[in-house]
């Protein structure tokens, strides 16, 4: 049997595929939600972290964005997704599913959180990916004060957002909890416990 040339071109792109998969000597994990890791503390540049299960995590700060790394290995063992709706979070289980509120749109997503970061010391709480911050619509600011809360989305959602793709859409915040919100950041800094407004 001859392999006619659409298929020929199939199978030695496919080969290279396998070739390359093998040579890079980086094994990822299949997406999933289980098991769910807390991991051991660490340290980064001098400061501890100690990842635990907080399941009533609600929090004000500010969320960045990063996204040139595309292929790199996540804390959680799968493939980075630059497009994808994830984010890096320095302490919370791996994965966990968060809500990410923009205190200056009210606009509101759900990101899968299955890599470890921001390590800095200003505030920022939340390091989404470059479709998350797109979807969030800070994308062109770079860093935006954000509340963050931990959520146990559908198992529609979960199935999104494993997939690289946006959660159901969430209505906006209200003005007056925005305004509410923003003055318990500006009066009490960053990671804050949010009082509810």
């Amino acid at each position: 049997m001859t392999l006619g040339k659409p298929a020929c071109r199939y199978g030695v792109t496919m080969l290279a595929l396998l070739l390359s998969a093998c040579g890079s000597g980086v094994h990822y994990r299949p997406v999933s939600d289980s098991p769910v890791r807390i991991g051991r503390p660490y340290a980064v540049r001098g400061t501890t972290y100690v990842p635990a299960a907080d399941p009533a995590y609600d929090r004000l700060g500010y969320a960045s964005w990063y996204g040139p790394e595309s292929g790199s290995q996540t804390a959680n063992g799968e493939r980075f997704r630059p497009d994808g709706i994830s984010a890096a979070h320095t302490t919370l289980p791996l994965p966990s599913y968060v809500e990410v509120t923009a205190l200056d749109t009210g606009r509101v997503i759900v990101v899968r959180v299955n890599d470890r970061g921001p390590f800095t010391r200003n505030g920022r709480l939340i390091d989404l990916s470059r479709g998350a911050a797109h979807l969030l619509g800070i994308r062109q600011s770079g860093v935006a004060p954000v509340r963050l809360r931990v959520v146990e989305p559908s198992e529609a959602d979960r199935r999104r957002l494993r997939a690289g793709e946006p959660a159901a859409p969430r209505p906006a915040v209200s003005g007056r909890v925005l305004a509410d919100l923003r003055a318990q950041l500006a009066q009490s800094g960053a990671n804050t416990q949010v009082i509810a407004p």
